[in-house]
């Protein structure tokens, strides 16, 4: 029996934010392995150089990247939508070892099966320095905060 993670495309408005905001909050977690059940088993990245098949795959990936992208807290805001096709916007800020903190800025182009499970993500990144003092994203979103959008620098 095929997995169904709601809502499901065609998207409208209404569930384009709403799959956006569930992205966000999964990414939020810092759970690989709850992030990688959003996606099909088979899914497919490009995440800034690199390439990713499948949950294993994505589950190994995010393990390193949050051992490597401390604190990391993370904003999507839905850019377009069509069909089963959304794009977002998103900045995420973090912190390495060394305690310099980071706001990476990018896009992503996801694609979705008929059951709700995205199959294709292409993540453009760029990582900004920035000083604690210029932080401001500081944990997840609180729910009265859904739907805002973020500002671009």
């Amino acid at each position: 029996m095929p997995e169904d993670r709601p809502p499901y495309p065609p998207f409208t408005r209404e569930t384009a934010l709403r799959k956006v905001q569930a992205a966000e909050d999964a990414w939020n977690t810092r759970d690989p392995r709850r992030v990688a059940l959003a996606y099909t088993p088979d899914s497919t990245w490009r995440n800034r150089d690199t390439f990713v098949n499948g949950r294993e795959e994505i589950v190994a990936f995010l393990t390193r990247k949050w051992e490597r992208e401390l604190d990391y807290a993370l904003r999507k805001s839905l850019w377009d939508f069509h069909e089963n096709r959304i794009a977002v916007r998103f900045q995420y800020e973090w912190h390495d070892t060394e305690g310099r903190w980071w706001r990476s800025y990018g896009n992503e182009l996801w694609e979705f099966d008929e059951h709700g499970l995205m199959r294709r993500r292409e993540a453009s990144i760029n990582d900004a320095a920035i000083t604690e003092a210029d932080r401001r994203i500081h944990g997840p979103r609180p729910a009265t905060d859904h739907g805002t959008d973020i500002p671009l620098h």
